[in-house]
């Protein structure tokens, strides 16, 4: 079922020469299948096709839609083991992490699928005409939501299904009425395939336009590339790097039509944690940060990387104890060569600037692609006095600073860039206090966690998984759940028009 060519609309093709494979980090191995990378003849061709269907499907009713995504849920459900086992073999986790993964994903399909069965997440509203009113007539205007075009989407490397060819960009935006080119990731474009293959195949059973979703494979950037600059693109969901997702930004700004970009970019997640907290439940805190570092190998975007407390002895116990609790977890494989890598050369870079101490560090001898996690800490003066201690670094790594006093914690959260979460550790006690740093730190982060860790984002409605740039590249939209929508649609209004020219909605 994999042929290793590209999806363009219910055709697959293969007119490139650029050939990859896919890579097995558990084994530390290339996998067989080639994969050939889209020419740009190919990008032209699915873009055209996204044109011409995009005027069928936008005018498609949302409960036939609803039927399509619901249909696509299943097809990925009916890949069952073929689909588990190549996502294991191309990205090292473990069987239950994709069959969790692909829960989410078709948890997703179905929450939009029932999010558009009628026609109210579009918003509309009515103001009828009022005639006869001084000094000036009123209009009759309508208004509502419609569909922007093709989007492009950009899979996630570190969740093949959930944030990649039939993640949330791409169901948010077959929701909205949109078509998607899915530009695949090269380190799972075995698993990309499978599921492209069923979302063609609910297209096809549920009568949706030729071109409604294609799925390019692409080794480098230039299909990407072009995907952002193709005229007939109107919007671009990305999930990665801040350097990957401000260079997309910045080609479709340049655009002769600009396009907007919604990029998840990554953070690092501070988590303040009050003295009263310490005193009480240290040893618990250290066992679930500890969890939480390491789940996954630390390759989430919502991975603790940054824990604040005033300086004290119970501080300073709690990190060691952190530390002591990280490294007696096995280590676990990371999701390709050049993740590790980057992952070894990022921290290393962090933990060599002044006045950073390794706290705990797994030294034992690893296979090939596991990382070692570490620990590290450093006071609130030399976090402040240096950037390079506030940039992400992607797997089982975490910074904790020791701050002066509560003035200085507060400086440091002010001195941040834009992220995802911020978590707050404390006791009852400390509530009635704890109004300024709430003030401070919902100014640089799309959610707060109150007693709990950032990992884990809960896919419904309440979500806002997104934050001040660089962690999203627009703070007034969410990549998590339904509301994920809106970022697909643009307000539209009809002004004193026949009735029997208004869509239903609005009527």
């Amino acid at each position: 079922m994999i042929t290793g060519k590209n999806q363009i609309g219910n055709q697959q093709s293969a007119l490139g020469s650029v050939t990859f494979k896919t890579y097995n980090p558990e084994l530390n191995i290339e996998n067989e299948q080639l994969f050939y990378e889209a020419s740009e003849e190919e990008v032209d061709k699915a873009a055209e096709l996204a044109k011409d269907a995009f005027k069928i499907y936008r005018n498609i009713s949302g409960s036939k839609r609803a039927t399509f995504l619901n249909a696509i849920a299943d097809e990925i459900l009916a890949l069952d083991d073929l689909l588990i086992r190549t996502y294991c073999s191309e990205t090292g986790l473990p069987e239950g992490r994709a069959k969790g993964e692909r829960g989410r994903t078709v948890g997703q399909l179905r929450s939009f699928a029932n999010l558009i069965e009628d026609e109210n997440w579009r918003a509309p509203t009515i103001d009828e005409a009022i005639p006869n009113r001084e000094p000036a007539p009123k209009p009759d205007l309508r208004k509502f939501l419609i569909p922007i075009g093709p989007i492009a989407v950009f899979g996630a490397s570190n969740f093949p299904l959930a944030y990649s060819t039939a993640g949330g960009d791409t169901a948010s935006a077959l929701a909205a009425g949109c078509p998607v080119i899915v530009k695949s990731h090269p380190m799972h474009a075995g698993t990309g395939q499978l599921v492209a293959t069923a979302v063609i195949n609910a297209a096809q059973k549920t009568g949706m336009p030729d071109g409604v979703f294609s799925n390019l494979n692409s080794s480098g950037i230039e299909v990407g590339k072009q995907l952002v600059q193709h005229p007939h693109v109107k919007g671009v969901g990305f999930t990665g790097s801040i350097k990957g997702g401000r260079a997309l930004y910045d080609l479709a700004a340049k655009r002769p039509e600009p396009i907007p970009v919604f990029a998840e970019m990554g953070s690092i997640n501070p988590v303040i944690i009050t003295e009263n907290a310490l005193k009480r439940r240290a040893s618990e805190l250290a066992s679930t940060y500890a969890d939480s570092i390491t789940l996954g190998t630390g390759q989430f975007c919502t991975n603790p990387g940054l824990i604040l407390s005033v300086e004290s002895e119970a501080f300073s116990a709690f990190i060691q104890e952190l530390g002591d609790k990280v490294i007696a977890k096995d280590p676990q494989c990371m999701l390709h060569p050049n993740i590790k890598k980057g992952y070894t050369n990022k921290r290393d870079l962090v933990s060599d600037q002044s006045g950073l101490q390794v706290v705990a560090e797994y030294y034992s001898e690893l296979a090939e692609n596991y990382a070692p996690p570490r620990i590290t800490t450093v006071n609130g003066t030399e976090f402040l006095e240096n950037s390079k201690l506030h940039e992400e670094v992607f797997g089982p790594f975490s910074l904790a600073v020791q701050c002066s006093d509560e003035d200085q914690l507060l400086k440091i959260i002010e001195s941040l860039e834009g992220q995802l979460t911020g978590t707050i550790i404390a006791e009852d006690e400390d509530v009635p206090d704890l109004g300024v740093l709430v003030d401070t730190l919902r100014e640089r982060v799309g959610r707060i966690i109150f007693n709990g860790v950032p990992t884990g984002v809960e896919v419904c409605e309440s979500m806002t998984h997104g934050g001040p740039y660089p962690a999203s590249t627009d703070s007034r939209f969410t990549a998590v759940g339904i509301n994920a929508i809106r970022r697909w649609v643009r307000p539209f209004s009809y002004q004193d028009f026949p009735k029997a020219l208004l869509p239903e909605v609005l009527k």
